[in-house]
């Protein structure tokens, strides 16, 4: 989705600043790396570890590890040059690799850009374990993973980190950075927008898109090679670098993993044909698209570490009998989505309820609606990578209509009770009818949808009538709670508007909650990461900002809690964030 810039937010509680951790989270240190702390330029270009290492999707008794070795100055990322080289990896259960468990060779090559990908496999259930790579003498940087808890094992709690939308050339990344500090987590989730498709100067900080830092390559990523050059940059990122090390991610994408606004047959930022501009077939760059991020992301496709064999990102990832994470994927087979009609009443078109408009497509609803099985785990965490929770606008002003177009990428609608934003789930309400029903009519308990996108924090109920819904009545008038993490970078309404944060968003912010009962806390103003830790009795969602995207070592600050109580379908504010051990 399309997004604004960032001003400092307004310090609601300094918990995490440029100094140690405070209520509950004594020990972690979010300062940024002092200077002398990074890898000086030469020894980057001298190792062959240049992208650091990773580890992703983690099972009972496996998990994903990866890495890029450039074995020599020629072979860099997207150029299909350099020789085919065989790399070690080890597992160890110690970081001095006293005890290594587990070893392998892999070889690799231009053909897959050089990355390493490897299902490493025979591991203890709920184990932290290290890991690395060696090549030609060289060795990587040691990472760290955790596997899953054994299918019927009944974990005391799950705490995982949340992002989304991190866009390069908006800021750094000290979101990710806030998360590398802490030792509380037992893996990140990343709700999609990875990487950004844009050129220089065409999506940056705030009003003028000013470039921060500057992607590479230098235009609109098309190609194999240029989805290949923009993954490989991301990567050079110290802070993102360090929160790969440290944890496994278990990761989506959301549409500029290929284009603003994809769909099955094309995106907004996709023109087909020839020549004048035309960058060929869609269906083609979205293969190459889906090809780099098979190889630069730990992650299964299509349920294997291998290459070539499917882009089917859409999965589960099972946590004992307490949780289980169902990870979507909202652009591959979704049909085209709405316009609306334009200024002064914008108004979308009746085909968002059409039966036969999908964003999920058959295959993937009907999965999701076993997912939601109440025989199962008890938590049913669904990682969306745009909103559920139907949004209904009052009238607001054009100019921050306007905004908020550019913020969510659709145009809010008039105060009649017609949905803003029709490329979330509101523009493809029967889906979502036909998921709620399924939660009705099974009696499903605990449905917890975490969601990225919209550079944004929400939390809301999900009411199977928003018509009718006030939030009083009983358990069984909410289908379940949605929580939705802020962006890392990508503008906001504030960025967009150019006003101080916690202006004019504010009467934004209370127009949308008072057309939505059901929505209980709204931030349109802040960038930065969120916190969610289940339990047996709760599911509760820490909030935390930073200020200004553009210093690199912007404080972090938290902001808000909420928390919904198992079985209950609310969600209530707590005022303080969770810390601890993991």
């Amino acid at each position: 989705m399309t997004s604004p810039r960032t001003d400092p937010p307004l310090a609601r509680r300094t918990l995490l600043a440029t100094g140690t951790v405070g209520a509950g989270l004594a020990g972690a240190t979010l300062a940024a790396p002092a200077a002398d702390a990074l890898p000086h330029p030469t020894a980057v270009r001298r190792t062959p570890f240049r992208h650091g290492v990773a580890s992703g999707d983690p099972l009972p008794h496996a998990v994903v590890l990866w890495t890029r070795v450039t074995p020599t100055d020629a072979a860099t990322p997207g150029s299909g040059r350099g020789p085919r080289v065989t790399v070690r990896w080890e597992v160890a259960t110690d970081r001095r690799f006293r005890h290594v468990v587990r070893r392998g060779d892999f070889t690799t090559g231009p053909s897959r850009d050089h990355t390493v990908k490897v299902d490493a496999r025979g591991l203890e259930p709920a184990t932290w374990y290290h890991y690395r790579f060696h090549l030609d003498g060289a060795t990587s940087r040691v990472g760290r993973t955790r596997t899953a808890p054994a299918e019927r094992s009944t974990p005391r709690h799950l705490r995982f980190g949340v992002v989304s939308c991190a866009n390069w050339q908006a800021g750094w990344f000290s979101a990710y950075r806030g998360l590398a500090a802490r030792d509380d987590l037992h893996a990140v989730v990343h709700l999609g927008d990875y990487v950004y498709e844009y050129g220089p100067g065409e999506y940056g900080y705030g009003q003028s898109d000013e470039d921060i830092r500057t992607h590479e390559p230098r235009h609109e990523m098309v190609s194999l090679a240029d989805y290949r050059q923009r993954h490989a940059q991301y990567k050079t990122d110290p802070d993102l670098q360090d929160l790969h090390a440290k944890y496994a991610w278990i990761v989506t994408w959301d549409d500029h993993e290929v284009a603003d606004n994809q769909w099955k047959g094309g995106a907004v930022n996709h023109t087909p044909g020839k020549g004048d501009g035309g960058e060929g077939s869609y269906t083609k760059r979205r293969a190459r698209a889906h090809r780099a991020y098979d190889e630069w992301m730990p992650a299964r496709l299509d349920g294997t570490a291998r290459l070539g064999d499917g882009d089917r990102l859409f999965r589960r990832l099972r946590f004992g009998q307490l949780a289980e994470l169902s990870m979507l994927d909202l652009r591959t087979y979704r049909d085209q989505q709405v316009e609306t009609t334009p200024t002064p009443v914008p108004s979308p078109d009746p085909a968002v309820s059409d039966p036969d408009r999908t964003i999920t497509g058959r295959r993937q609803l009907d999965w999701l609606k076993t997912s939601l099985d109440r025989h199962g785990p008890q938590w049913k965490i669904i990682g969306n990578p745009v909103m559920i929770a139907p949004v209904n606008f009052g009238a607001l002003p054009a100019d921050v209509r306007d905004a908020v177009h550019q913020v969510t990428g659709e145009t809010p609608g008039p105060a009649d009770g017609a949905p803003y934003n029709t490329d979330q789930w509101d523009g493809y309400t029967d889906d979502r009818r036909e998921l709620l029903q399924h939660v009705r009519d099974h009696q499903v308990k605990d449905a917890l949808f975490i969601t990225g996108d919209i550079h944004s924090g929400w939390a809301a109920e999900l009411p199977f009538d928003p018509a009718t819904y006030t939030g009083e009545g009983p358990a069984d008038d909410s289908a379940g709670v949605e929580f939705v993490c802020s962006s890392v970078t990508s503008n906001n309404l504030k960025d967009i508007t150019g006003t101080p944060p916690r202006t004019s968003s504010v009467a934004v912010e209370e127009s949308i909650k008072a057309n939505n009962r059901h929505i209980k806390y709204l931030d349109f103003d802040s960038h930065g990461f969120s916190v969610l830790d289940v339990t047996a009795k709760r599911a509760q969602m820490d909030w935390f900002v930073i200020e200004d995207r553009a210093d690199r070592k912007t404080p972090i600050t938290w902001s808000v809690s909420w928390r919904t109580e198992a079985g209950t379908g609310r969600i209530t504010p707590v005022d303080k964030p969770l810390g601890g051990a993991s």
